[in-house]
């Protein structure tokens, strides 16, 4: 066994998946003899949940009082309290035992499996753990078990379960520290590629089946899955095209720049900060490693097209090609080989979160570890919507381009971005009015259909709404109206996408001026329960319903017929 435990009561849910990737999947894998691969799950240490509460009656911290404080505010109340007795004595074996970079990650206890995880909602945190001084690697890793001991009352989790019906205080939380998985490159650490591997895609490209997967891919730390930029493929066509317009298009929608852990003397330290040791890196310095080399292709302008390698001086886009496309790399292999396993010891369709380490040369020896499993929803659900379903009376939103599966039939409220009145340019100011109507939906218990332009959650403002998910989560439904030049695909972000499947959520996607479109027309004459600059919220005497067909693809909002148009 690869894990150790701190203290007693229960592990959560970080720790029991990491357990099951030990002993049912990685124990089980038949890999080919001559491959050059090693896959593992990294030496982890639990402190169970009763460390957790033996800490908040020591410092008497009442999680009533933390109510209304900012996250900044409550990290600050947990940082300035003293460890359980005994715990910096444990940290220290763990400092020394396990020397080198560390994670330091929150395993909630509030689920009784690990289906609904948690773990795309709470921080993570790295830490450098190298260097002489042991007492401040001691210091730093307290000080990051308590950041992610303040987590727990920090805005997204306390909303996420209060929108799964689940009191703000009932988290009891467990954490888990582990051996970072990545290479030294002079001050820095980094894996070749960060990925979240799932064994069903809910949205799949034309020419892909669900049931085949996809693969989340970035150059670097996990953090930037969580940036828009990731690179995703079918791990069964690995080498199919990608979903872009043109050159142009990849290239403006690919990523160029990654994160790296600093291992050198954080120039401003701030224990509250989860990104207190990382650094933004541009590719350039990637290649000066040697890391960009397999998993980039180079614009050939003559020829306006991408071409595989760094051969040429033209932009550099991340597009894992090479890896992805050499018969003697076996990346896509083994992380299928993982996914079935996975999936075999589970029951169920899971996401598993992996580190890559490649040999910059010629791909090979791969290093894989295996970072968290999740089991996540799959075919749950069929009622198949035709396309002259789309077009029906009463039909206020369709789409072909959906995710998710399943029917919403008790839905009277509608949140909207009024049309009229939107401008890129004042996003922010949006999620502000959104966030106040967000409050008052979870205040009273009630879901909503959210309808907006451009991606929920994105990070770039130029496509859409930078809304947390704190901010939105009393959606049960959404509809993205995509703008000009954004992504065609919803954003499968790492913590984003995994709230819309926890919490079950249906999206539709439409394309502004496209083949459907959303009846503002009767919204807007539906008498609003709140109305700002930019938003709108009408609450209705009889609900919506939402179906999504997850086998098409196609789905629908519409109200009953015979209710009164515009």
């Amino acid at each position: 066994m690869v894990r150790s435990t701190i203290g007693t009561g229960p592990l959560g849910s970080t720790a029991t998946g990491l357990d099951l990737l030990t002993t049912e999947v990685v124990s089980r894998l038949r890999l080919p003899a001559d491959a050059e691969v090693s896959v593992e799950v990294p030496r982890f240490v639990v402190i169970a949940a009763d460390v957790f509460s033996t800490f908040l009656d020591r410092n008497r911290i009442l999680p009533d009082d933390l109510a209304g404080l900012s996250d900044s505010q409550v990290a600050i109340r947990f940082q300035a309290a003293e460890l359980p007795e005994g715990l910096s004595d444990d940290l220290r074996e763990v400092a020394m035992g396990m020397d080198g970079p560390l994670e330091v990650r929150a395993s909630s206890t509030l689920e009784e499996t690990i289906e609904h995880s948690l773990a795309g909602v709470y921080p993570s945190k790295k830490i450098p753990n190298v260097g002489d001084n042991l007492d401040r690697r001691v210091r730093q890793l307290g000080e990051a078990v308590k950041l992610i001991w303040a987590s727990t009352y920090f805005a997204d989790p306390v909303s996420w379960r209060l929108g799964a019906g689940q009191p703000a205080t009932a988290e009891r939380m467990a954490v888990v520290v582990h051996r970072a998985v990545g290479a030294i490159f002079g001050s820095h650490f980094y894996p070749t590629a960060s990925a979240i591997a799932r064994s069903y895609n809910h949205y799949a490209a034309p020419g892909q089946e669900p049931g085949e997967g996809v693969v989340t891919l970035v150059l670097g730390l996990r953090r930037a899955l969580n940036e828009g930029f990731a690179w995703s493929y079918c791990p069964d066509r690995s080498t199919a095209p990608p979903p872009f317009r043109s050159a142009d298009d990849l290239l403006k929608h690919s990523q160029t720049s990654f994160w790296a852990l600093d291992l050198g003397d954080t120039i401003a330290p701030d224990p509250t900060r989860v990104g207190e040791h990382l650094v933004r890196l541009g590719l350039a310095e990637a290649e000066r490693d040697g890391t960009l080399a397999l998993i980039a292709s180079t614009y050939d302008r003559q020829a306006d097209r991408m071409r595989s390698g760094l051969d040429g001086d033209g932009p550099r886009a991340v597009t894992f090609a090479p890896v992805l496309r050499s018969p003697s790399i076996p990346f896509s292999s083994v992380i299928r080989a993982v996914l079935e396993q996975a999936r075999a010891a589970t029951g169920a369709e899971v996401a598993v979160e992996i580190a890559a380490v490649l040999d910059p040369q010629v791909g090979v020896p791969i290093r894989f570890g295996l970072l968290s499993l999740r089991t996540t929803l799959g075919r749950t659900y069929r009622d198949e919507l035709s396309a002259e379903d789309l077009s029906n009376a009463g039909v206020i939103a369709a789409s072909e381009h959906c995710l998710g599966n399943g029917v919403r039939s008790d839905l009277h409220d509608v949140v909207y971005l009024k049309p009229d009145a939107f401008d890129r340019h004042q996003t922010r100011v949006m999620a502000v009015e959104l966030e106040a109507v967000n409050r008052g939906l979870l205040e009273a218990g009630r879901g909503a259909i959210l309808i907006g332009f451009g991606r929920w959650g994105t990070t770039d403002e130029r496509y859409g709404v930078p809304v947390r998910w704190a901010q939105i989560s009393s959606a049960r439904a959404m509809v993205e109206i995509t703008l000009p030049e954004a992504p065609l695909n919803f954003s499968q972000l790492s913590s984003f996408f995994h709230h819309l499947l926890s919490q079950r959520v249906l999206c539709l996607s439409l394309e502004l001026g496209g083949q459907f479109s959303v009846d503002f027309d009767w919204l807007n004459t539906q008498p609003a329960e709140w109305e700002g600059r930019y938003v709108r919220h009408v609450h209705l005497d009889q609900p919506l319903e939402v179906n999504v067909d997850g086998s098409s693809r196609r789905g629908l909002i519409r109200r009953r017929v015979g209710e009164p148009g515009p």
